[in-house]
């Protein structure tokens, strides 16, 4: 399976967010999501919302986070996995949609994932993305009806952003049993490859979603140790190091 970790941008700063990035990309994690801090998060739990604000505090800035992108894109010595923007519409729109597509592409970016874009309000996003030759993940809940599951895969591309509860984000210890058969009505309405969020956060669950899903997402339990970056008794490097440690052990984790 797919292994893609959460962080978000500019949490402390961006030099930390370019130097995660590098140390992620080293051990093997085949996508990394980027959340782009937002005063209203969607969905998400206080793990993320106090990243968010972090960065929103220590003056994050959109086009900043293209420009340092674009540098770390263009350095051959490492290989960067795809990165997929976890961003608010609000922000794309006050941006302008079509300069942030671009610029996010040149930036490095592969697909989008919108949270609080309606699918049924996607098609005419979709294409814009497809233009800019990124996709544009959608997000199905457990509790989204068959027929509007079926719109809302009308404008997916990429993958398909399985919520494993009604709920927000947040480590939990298991994830529930009637995600088995969330995910395989899934798999009957889509082609594209089913990547689980929400709660994941030990091996275990990797184990619980082999052979039903494509792939799965972290968040909240690598978000919560960019609070450490905060703690004097703590070096900067150790911290991005216990991040790349755990992040290893789920990529081992991907391998049985």
């Amino acid at each position: 399976m797919a292994f893609m970790p959460f962080i978000t941008a500019g949490d402390p700063d961006l030099n930390t967010t370019v130097a995660v990035l590098r140390e992620l990309a080293s051990r093997g994690v085949d996508l990394i999501e980027v959340g782009f801090p937002y005063s209203d998060p969607i969905a998400d739990g206080p793990v993320i919302q106090e990243s968010y604000t972090r960065a929103l505090n220590n003056g994050f800035q959109v086009h900043r986070l293209f420009e340092a992108l674009k540098v770390l894109s263009a350095d051959q010595s490492i290989t960067l996995p795809p990165l997929v923007g976890m961003v608010s519409y609000a922000i794309i729109y006050r941006y302008g949609a079509d300069k942030f597509l671009q610029e996010a592409r040149t930036a490095g970016f592969s697909g989008l994932i919108v949270p609080d874009l309606p699918g049924d309000e996607a098609p005419e996003f979709a294409e814009k993305t497809n233009v800019a030759n990124l996709d544009l993940v959608q997000l199905v809940s457990p509790l989204t009806p068959e027929g509007r599951t079926k719109r809302i895969m009308q404008a997916a591309s990429g993958f398909i952003y399985c919520i494993s509860v009604a709920g927000i984000t947040g480590v939990r210890d298991e994830l529930p049993p009637e995600l088995t058969t969330h995910l395989e009505s899934l798999r009957k309405l889509t082609d594209l490859p089913l990547a689980v969020g929400f709660g994941i956060s030990q091996p275990k669950h990797v184990n619980t979603l082999r052979g039903k899903a494509d792939g799965f997402i972290i968040g909240s339990a690598i978000v919560k140790q960019f609070a450490a970056f905060s703690d004097p008794n703590q070096s900067h490097d150790s911290v991005i190091k216990t991040i790349g440690d755990y992040a290893g052990e789920m990529v081992a984790a991907t391998k049985g």
